[in-house]
């Protein structure tokens, strides 16, 4: 296993961050996603030991996240959501600099340097200013400095933040390329779902400090519920409400498409039944194929 966390606990002062967070993750690329305050971004700094659990034990790569926190950075590359540069450094500089930090010799650091940086597709603007580089090459370097020391697992912060959608494709298909081609395990944090089903066969999905789902997207997708997309005419409100009472989820899209997400018992004749007591008409009645916004909001409850 490339990570295994056993009830870890995190607060920050009388704000609990983890709340008993128990996983277990191979190779391949893997999501991790949550809302904002889920505790993504603490859980990826406890596992590279620059906070300590309050409880709980874990083991990175082999290597305990307690006692052998060197050991799991020069195995580890971290590509932060914030930026991280040194003002007045040119790339290669900064990404040489990011190499000796990670246990590197010096000319050694500087040789890959050279090298993550053509990868990255900054070749030609590794001796720029970091000041004077765009937000997309930015994340690009971001990038490179995460993988210069040779890594063998990829933790990436929100990689395509702040990007067009052009950048963000281009960054994309380098994180792909890098979890299916370069044997590097990955884990991106990411809030853009879309990235993450594009890239992605694993999701871990965080929310409130605590693990709400982890596996497989397809095998989470098809797990107790049916999806349904309606088009109705008449009032919404009634017919919402005594679906939602039979335990279903109703939610109304922006051009106007009913989800209608049931139970595994629930037979879906019921809703035409619903629909006929509240004088509703059924225009369009579709079973759905699910998606990791559908498992996402399911799982979290997103309004």
């Amino acid at each position: 296993m490339s990570i295994e966390l056993q009830n870890i606990y995190f607060s920050y002062g009388r704000v609990k961050a983890l709340n008993g967070v128990s996983l277990s993750l191979g190779e391949g690329a893997t999501g991790l996603l949550g809302p904002n305050g889920a505790g993504k971004t603490t859980l990826l700094k406890i596992m590279l030991g620059f906070l300590t659990p309050d409880e709980g034990e874990g083991r990175i790569l082999g290597y305990d996240l307690r006692t052998q926190q060197r050991m799991i950075r020069k195995l580890v590359g971290y590509m932060p959501e914030d930026e991280c540069f040194i003002p007045g450094m040119d790339a290669v500089t900064f990404t040489a600099l990011m190499g000796e930090l990670s246990g590197m010799p010096r000319q050694e650091a500087m040789k890959r340097a050279h090298e993550v940086l053509f990868y990255a597709g900054l070749g030609e603007s590794r001796y720029r200013l970091i000041d004077s580089y765009s937000a997309g090459m930015k994340q690009r370097l971001k990038l490179a400095q995460a993988l210069v020391h040779d890594p063998k697992l990829v933790f990436l912060d929100e990689p395509t933040s702040n990007l067009d959608p052009t950048g963000r494709q281009e960054i994309l298909e380098l994180i792909g390329e890098i979890a299916s081609l370069k044997n590097i395990r990955v884990l991106i944090s990411s809030h853009i779902l879309a990235d993450i089903e594009s890239i992605c066969d694993k999701v871990v999905i965080i929310n409130k400090g605590e693990i709400a789902a982890v596996g497989r997207i397809e095998d989470l997708k098809m797990i107790n519920y049916r999806l349904y997309e309606l088009k109705i005419w008449g009032e919404l409100n009634l017919f919402k409400r005594e679906l939602e009472a039979a335990g279903c989820r109703v939610e109304e899209t922006e051009d106007r498409v009913v989800k209608v997400y049931t139970p595994p018992e629930f037979d879906h004749r019921q809703i035409f039944l619903v629909a006929a007591r509240n004088k509703i008409q059924v225009r369009q009645f579709i079973r759905s194929q699910t998606s990791l916004e559908d498992l996402f909001a399911r799982v979290v409850g997103v309004d």
